[in-house]
């Protein structure tokens, strides 16, 4: 049967601000050929991503809002995080735009260490910043999402908006459900997130997470209790050590960040 056109279904209306092959692609189904030059994409896109990051080395993934600015305390904790985290001999990764991902990765460079950033197209908001050893942009949500996750060790969220937790519920349902290793997510900002954490606490009242569930992650104010949290479970848990050098191949576009 064929669809009839209606001016007030919201697809008819709807126009794409960032990847048009995304919203594209998720209109419903389309002809064999255009869904398989999107899958080829996909392919090319993730490969892109993969040789690009291939050397950034274990890695602390900080999510948080683009929003705020050089002044706000938020910042201020971010930038002071992303210090602490090259400290313990990481590399500090973030969604490479502005605000908490700036200060993250600020902090990063001023101490010395690699500050690498996974950054997406977007109308607004989402610009690499400039305090990236290296960086990679991407057309496709999902893409940038599986990226940020793949070289990291640990999970910092600070706070942010609905991408941040939409960030954050992911990396806990996946090692809730298993798919990933039991990585240290660090919820940080009590008082920006006191009401999601009783809300979380009114799952578990519910019976839709289990008790474990709640010790997921670490609900802190403390950069130093994050720190200490992250070295137990993340070097400790995982038992790091150096990696062995391993010399790039120039032809597949592997290259090693430079640190300043």
């Amino acid at each position: 049967m064929e669809e009839r056109k209606d001016s007030s279904n919201p697809r008819e209306n709807f126009t794409p601000v960032g990847s048009k092959q995304e919203a594209v692609f998720l209109e419903g189904p389309h002809s064999r050929w255009k869904e398989l030059t999107y899958l080829f994409q996909v392919v090319r896109e993730f490969i892109h991503g993969l040789r690009k990051l291939h050397f950034v080395g274990p890695c602390v993934t900080v999510f948080g809002s683009a929003r705020f600015k050089e002044t706000h305390p938020y910042y201020k904790m971010a930038r002071e995080i992303g210090q602490r985290i090259v400290g313990l001999g990481f590399t500090v990764m973030t969604g490479g735009g502005p605000g908490i991902m700036e200060a993250a990765n600020r902090g990063a460079k001023e101490a010395g260490g690699i500050s690498v950033g996974c950054n997406i197209k977007l109308p607004k908001e989402q610009q690499p910043n400039k305090y990236l050893d290296r960086w990679v942009t991407i057309d496709y949500f999902f893409i940038r999402k599986t990226l940020l996750s793949k070289y990291s060790y640990a999970f910092v969220v600070m706070p942010g908006g609905y991408g941040t937790m939409d960030e954050f519920f992911e990396a806990i349902t996946l090692i809730q459900t298993g798919k990933f290793q039991k990585f240290p997510i660090v919820l940080m900002g009590k008082s920006y997130h006191e009401e999601l954490y009783e809300y979380i606490q009114q799952m578990l009242k519910a019976e839709t997470i289990s008790p474990g569930d709640i010790e997921l992650f670490l609900f802190t104010d403390s950069i130093d209790e994050a720190i200490a949290h992250i070295e137990k479970h993340a070097i400790e848990g995982f038992g790091l050590k150096k990696r062995r050098v391993i010399k790039p191949i120039a032809v597949l576009g592997e290259q090693r960040p430079a640190t300043s």
